[in-house]
């Protein structure tokens, strides 16, 4: 009896101790360790993580450091095949994607040219559809790539600050990942740090510290390395939201965080994980951010309770979405936990007294302003100006600032955030025939000392433009022509020496819309680098280059106004 009883708490053991290790294994195992390797042959280090906070999105992947410059070969992480190539003035600039055996996606973004072999497969398409801006979807097995392989030259292309590589791992559903998970090195040794409390009443009758609005509250860094706040008087249900970065080692950038954690009296309240979302709700970062603060401050307090229409998969909650309640006469305590990557992390520490009092500026409905309901669609109209409002473009019901004077209309200002766009219309009936053409609408810009160009579309005598952003809108006249000027070169001289031909673009009013150019009637590839506002041609296409050669551009701006520019040119 003693043996079997040995041998059964034996074997319960070691199926226990097996079961942990299953699930260890399973919990490190979940994304591919060591299947990827780095795109760049340097040490990586970061100027931006994963999932920061980014306008009106969250950073889908790593933005590596290249040293201050453009060219570094970039490599395939892993076998695979191009997927998708894509250029764009705009966004990512020049990206590659790269399909894997194992189901994942690499995106490398802002590259300043392919490979050899790739970069003579997208110029023959781009020639072909005579056009700079091209999305391609190469058949399945026609650009095979092999582990480590060079596909690219890191560059600044695109929506870029500077230069450096946009790295993204996306998963078989086109959701992007943290790629640290899947075994890359960072060096990371020092917490995150938390920079400012605020405090939110929700509840009608709710406080903090006598306040039913948003509130500032006193954060202060212990000598343990914690952090703690003073000590609140609140009532009812109110929230928290924190203002926090982290910084890598080898790098003074701000970046975001990797997951949050909050406790009320010691039990779970809400998680937030930044290491995986989808494209489709990235857009919902400004129901997360206090998104008012930030249209005032340009600082992004993350709120840690989810409010209504809040649908972020990387929030969970445990409690109530959140939200605390507080009793009269009790004592309470609040804890943040910030963490990065690597697991440094940062504790704040709240203590919390309920106390009753009568509220000192109870909420008000401003009964000037125009009521939104977020569920119903809205049609606002006064004289020549009308706006269509969907249903649902709010998160909330809301009251917004609607006035028309003259041409120009005041559609509350842009700190609400929308979920969907809007629909804004002019009629412009009333213009001189010879001046319609060369409307456009605007938005006026936070001090009123510029206006923005927003994408016009003509139907007869209405003018509409689709935006996601409340604001000041206006009707712009343009009748001046895109400037066009020679940088390396002149009229009628010898370029035998030249590797490429540059020409500035410029359109002040209502921008660039588009470009054509060929050189002795023949279509050639131009690159627009809207950053420089620089055209770019390099000698080494296509095109048959004669000893006496004709460059001809034109250009047209949004309203359709166009400047031509020619040019002669010798080269042996």
């Amino acid at each position: 009896m003693y043996k079997l009883a040995t041998i059964s708490f034996f074997m319960k053991t070691t199926i226990v101790s097996l079961l942990l290790f299953i699930s260890t294994c399973n919990a490190q195992s979940n994304y591919p360790q060591n299947y990827f390797n780095s795109p760049l042959d340097i040490n990586l280090i970061l100027s931006g993580s994963f999932a920061e906070l980014r306008n009106n999105h969250f950073h889908s992947g790593l933005d590596i450091k290249t040293q201050g410059k453009e060219g570094l070969k970039t490599y395939a992480s892993a076998s695979g095949y191009v997927s998708r190539i894509k250029i764009s003035r705009y966004g990512y600039g020049k990206a590659l994607y790269i399909k894997h055996p194992n189901g994942y996606t690499t995106v490398y973004a802002h590259l300043k040219k392919f490979s050899p072999t790739i970069e003579a497969y997208v110029k023959k398409k781009q020639y072909k559809r005579q056009t700079f801006e091209i999305e391609l979807f190469p058949p399945l097995g026609a650009l095979k790539v092999s582990e480590k392989q060079l596909i690219a030259f890191t560059g600044n292309t695109g929506g870029s600050g500077g230069p450096h590589l946009h790295f993204e791992i996306r998963d078989n559903q086109e959701r992007p990942l943290n790629p640290l998970m899947f075994g890359f090195n960072v060096k990371d040794t020092t917490p995150p740090d938390i920079y400012e409390l605020f405090g939110y009443p929700i509840s009608k009758n709710s406080h903090i510290n006598g306040k039913t609005r948003r509130i500032k509250i006193k954060v202060k860094k212990q000598k343990d390395g914690t952090y703690k706040s003073e000590r609140i008087n609140a009532f009812g249900e109110i929230g928290f939201g924190i203002i926090s970065i982290d910084k890598l080692d080898l790098a003074s950038n701000k970046n975001g965080v990797n997951n949050i954690q909050t406790l009320y009296n010691g039990k779970k309240s809400l998680y937030v994980n930044f290491n995986r979302f989808s494209f489709d709700e990235t857009k919902h970062l400004n129901r997360y951010i206090d998104y008012d603060f930030f249209f005032s401050n340009k600082k992004r307090i993350q709120k840690l309770f989810i409010e209504k229409n809040n649908p972020l998969s990387i929030l969970k909650s445990y409690s109530n979405n959140g939200v605390l309640k507080i009793e009269n006469d009790s004592i309470s305590t609040y804890k943040v936990i910030v963490s990065d990557f690597k697991g440094n992390k940062s504790e704040l520490r709240v203590p919390i007294n309920g106390v009753y009092k009568n509220l000192i500026n109870p909420k008000q409905n401003n009964t000037e302003l125009q009521q939104i309901y977020a569920s119903e669609k809205t049609n606002l109209k006064k004289d020549h100006i009308s706006v269509e409002i969907p249903k649902n473009t709010f998160y909330e019901d809301v009251y917004i600032n609607f006035e028309v004077i003259n041409d120009t209309l005041s559609l509350h200002n842009a700190s609400i955030p929308l979920q969907k766009s809007i629909d804004i219309n002019f009629d412009v009936s009333n213009y001189q025939e010879n001046n319609k053409n060369y409307l456009f609408i605007g938005r006026i810009s936070k001090d009123g000392n510029k206006l923005y160009y927003s994408n016009t579309k003509k139907h007869g005598d209405r003018l509409s433009t689709r935006t996601k952003n409340l604001g000041s809108y206006t009707l712009g006249i343009d009748k001046e022509n895109p400037k066009i000027d020679a940088i390396n070169f002149k009229n009628k001289s010898w370029v035998s020496n030249l590797r490429n031909l540059k020409v500035k673009i410029l359109d002040k009013i209502s921008g660039i819309k588009n470009y054509r150019a060929t050189i002795n009637g023949h279509w050639i590839l131009m690159e627009y680098d809207i950053k420089t506002q620089l055209l770019t041609y390099n000698f080494d296409d296509y095109v048959k280059i004669e000893k006496e050669n004709n460059l001809k551009i034109v250009v047209t701006d949004n309203v359709g106004n166009t400047s031509t520019f020619e040019s002669l040119f010798y080269k042996k």
